[in-house]
Formats: structure tokens, C-alpha cells, sequence
């Protein structure tokens, strides 16, 4: 359970000192649960801190501490078990996608043609009005979805669809006419 008045500011909280809001059998619950989510064992201590890190969050908000501290740790620790793979998902997905740009007779450094592509497409993007860049920056290079933009934004998804189509219309106009596609 949470030891009530221990929550306070300061370096040094770790498993075994009294001001960890986590006591070593929750620590221990904890790393059972990421373990069981398939968690690797090197990632297992950033997940414990990523539930400290909540329960700290909450104390700060002036909120209460959960009636049942272990059973709500595990569900965070469960959450972020999800959080991991889907993460881990997102970056072999953006992987994929990179290398079947690259084609087998394309050599791994960069071409000429690929330069001019390449000087192109910044050349465009630095004509997009900025809300379009931004959004453009935010699908394409940070590989986030149309709603975790719009979340992110704070501006509906329509209007992100909106932008983005704008955007490559803008961006596809652009390399026709400097011949580059």
C-alpha cells in the first residue's frame, strides 16, 4: 500500500528508500506484470519508473492515492506493457516502409536522382503554409495517425485531412513542375 506522507520532492527515491511511493512487493508486482506483457528484462526498469512516475503525477494533482495501490499500479504497468509494443510495432513498420523504398538495383548511399528528389521535396515543403507543413512533418516523417494529430493540434480530424490533402496537392504540383517526378 502507499505509505501515506511519503510523497515528497527530493533525490534519491529509489526501490529501498522510504520516500519510493512503490513498496517493494508493488516493485516487484510491477516487473511481474511488464515480464508477463513481454517486456524485455532491460526494458523492465523503465516501465517500475513509469509507474512511479504516474502515481507521483497524481499525488501532484492533489488527487488521492487508488484505494488499492498494487492492483493499480498493475493496470499501469499493464498499460505501458501495451504502450511498448505498440511503439515497437510503429518503428518496424516505419523500418519496412524505408527499406522497400530502396529498391535492389538502388545502391544503399544515396544517387543523384534521389538528391534531387530529396532537394525537391524540402524546396516544397519550405513553400507550404505552416499549419500544412506541420501537418505534413507530423503523418509523413513522425509517422503519427490523422487522430494523434488532431489530438495533438487540438483542431478536429477533418481539418488535418484537410491540410494534409492541401499539402501533397501542393507538394505533387511542385514536382511537376520542376520535372522532378
Amino acid at each position: 500500500m502507499l505509505r501515506r506522507g511519503t510523497l515528497r520532492r527530493g533525490r534519491g527515491a529509489g526501490p529501498e528508500d522510504p520516500r519510493d511511493p512503490l513498496a517493494p512487493e508493488q516493485v516487484s508486482r510491477v516487473r511481474a506484470v511488464l515480464a508477463l506483457g513481454g517486456v524485455p528484462a532491460s526494458e523492465l526498469q523503465d516501465g517500475v519508473q513509469q509507474v512511479r512516475l504516474k502515481l507521483l503525477e497524481r499525488a501532484a494533482d492533489g488527487r488521492e492515492a487508488p484505494r488499492d495501490v498494487s492492483a493499480w499500479a498493475a493496470v499501469v504497468a499493464s498499460n505501458w506493457a501495451m504502450d511498448y509494443h505498440r511503439a515497437r510495432r510503429r518503428q518496424e513498420r516505419l523500418g519496412e516502409r524505408l527499406a522497400s523504398l530502396r529498391t535492389e538495383s538502388q545502391p544503399a548511399k544515396d544517387t543523384e536522382e534521389s538528391k534531387v528528389l530529396s532537394m525537391a521535396v524540402a524546396k516544397g515543403l519550405d513553400e507550404l503554409t505552416d499549419t500544412q507543413r506541420q501537418v505534413v512533418v507530423l503523418r509523413f516523417y513522425a509517422d503519427l495517425p490523422v487522430r494523434a494529430i488532431a489530438e495533438r493540434l487540438g483542431v478536429p480530424e477533418g481539418t488535418v485531412k484537410s491540410r494534409l490533402h492541401g499539402a501533397v496537392r501542393a507538394l505533387r504540383a511542385r514536382l511537376h513542375e520542376d520535372e522532378v517526378v
